[in-house]
């Protein structure tokens, strides 16, 4: 998962199909209520971007002569009314504008839609709100504009400082840009900035790859997604996959730039996630803890959960011509987690971090009693593949290598 993790943003857990079967509503059998309700974030996918980079497995669509920009914004909202049931009494603890490249929509628009949520669900006191930009689209005034209309978190979409590496890539930007965009969000008052940078890239050294954690480290940087490019399918690199670095110098990459970001203070916190003591990304940390999200947008997802127990997962119309045409709902039909898949359902996120998860917040967000997984926690442990403290569980380095699986002990006998 990305920060940017990624219709399916990089900060949204995937549906992993091999792992998961779910059962139509009707079919869950009844299980204990839930004590309280998880927290709640939104979601909101702006689809378009200036161009199709070849290793994008995401709802992105390139833009043509013009953005139906008024016509989405009334689209999002329309989407949002028709999910308000389940709020529940909730106020948003986060929001995220992912993508595709949603810095194409305007300040005003951005701002429109935020000023429509608001009215219609509360916002927490201290709301975060991430808005992904493109370093090829930034502008100064622009982010002024958006820290103006209630942004308080950028995510930039770097991926690289590297000549050659963007140029594989197909970003729209250079070195010089990545630098002027980050300036540019210091200079427009974001004190909270992601980089989103990639590893394992054509033609990369390892040398090349910490130079570009060395660079970041270099801009002041306090949260970093830094991940190893994945070739996945229907994108351009599956049709035509380039070369990446061997097995070996993947390795060497991952521990090296581990060591050098955990030596200047930024933590792992997340598979793929560092950050600064406090910096925690919290739009992703209620992912991985389980929590609750809306998610309106073409393609966007939700996880929403009812005090009698139900966890449903909903997802939206995914062509953007067809999510404006629609009026009214535009999900298809919810879909229910089945009872006997909820452990593997909590473990495929709450595994991802690097602390665990503590025993009380696997009870509340399941619904189900701790003695229904203690025999496999209990494996694990004596495997060397989970650390029990008592009260928190959590993977151990050797789990962390082979975390697919550890999460695969949970699935349904």
């Amino acid at each position: 998962m990305k920060d940017t993790t990624h219709s399916q943003s990089r900060t949204e857990p995937r549906q992993t199909s091999d792992l998961r079967r779910q059962t139509a509503i009707d079919q869950v059998p009844a299980r204990p209520l839930l004590p309280q309700l998880p927290t709640l974030s939104l979601y909101i996918h702006i689809p378009w971007c200036v161009r199709k980079c070849p290793y994008c497995d995401f709802n992105s669509h390139q833009q043509g002569s013009g953005l139906p920009e008024a016509d989405y914004v009334t689209a999002l909202l329309e989407d949002l009314d028709a999910d308000l049931g389940y709020v529940q009494g909730r106020e948003l603890q986060s929001i995220f504008f992912g993508g595709g490249t949603p810095s194409l929509f305007s300040a005003a628009a951005i701002g429109d839609i935020l000023a429509g949520v608001e009215r219609r669900i509360g916002f927490a006191p201290d709301i975060e709100i991430t808005l992904e930009a493109n370093p090829g689209t930034a502008e100064q005034e622009r982010f002024r504009a958006y820290r103006a209309a209630g942004v308080n978190r950028l995510s930039l979409g770097v991926q690289s400082f590297g000549k050659a590496q963007l140029k594989a890539l197909g970003r729209i930007h250079g070195r010089e840009e990545a630098l002027a965009a980050i300036a540019m969000a210091r200079t427009a008052g974001f004190e909270r900035c992601n980089i989103d940078l990639m590893h394992g890239l054509p033609g990369q050294t390892p040398e090349q790859a910490l130079t570009d954690l060395d660079t970041a480290l270099e801009q002041g940087v306090t949260h970093l997604s830094w991940y190893q490019l994945t070739i996945e399918p229907n994108t351009e690199f599956y049709k035509r996959p380039p070369t990446q670095p061997p097995e070996n110098q993947l390795a060497d990459i991952q521990e090296l730039g581990a060591a050098r970001l955990a030596a200047a203070g930024l933590q792992q916190y997340e598979i793929s996630a560092y950050s600064a003591p406090g910096e925690h990304a919290r739009h992703n940390l209620n992912y991985w803890q389980f929590g609750d999200y809306l998610g309106i947008g073409a393609g966007a997802h939700a996880k929403l959960s009812h005090a009698d127990g139900q966890i449903l997962r909903l997802q939206k119309t995914r062509r953007p011509e067809d999510y404006l045409a629609r009026s009214g709902s535009r999900a298809g039909p919810a879909s229910a987690i089945a009872h006997e898949e909820l452990a593997l359902e909590f473990m495929l996120n709450a595994l991802r971090l690097t602390e665990g998860f503590d025993k009380a917040l696997f009870c509340a967000r399941t619904g189900l009693p701790w003695a229904s997984i203690a025999a496999r926690i209990d494996s694990l442990v004596a495997r060397e593949l989970l650390r029990n403290d008592g009260q928190r569980i959590a993977p151990t380095e050797l789990g962390r290598r082979y975390l697919d699986d550890v999460v695969a002990a949970f699935l349904p006998e």
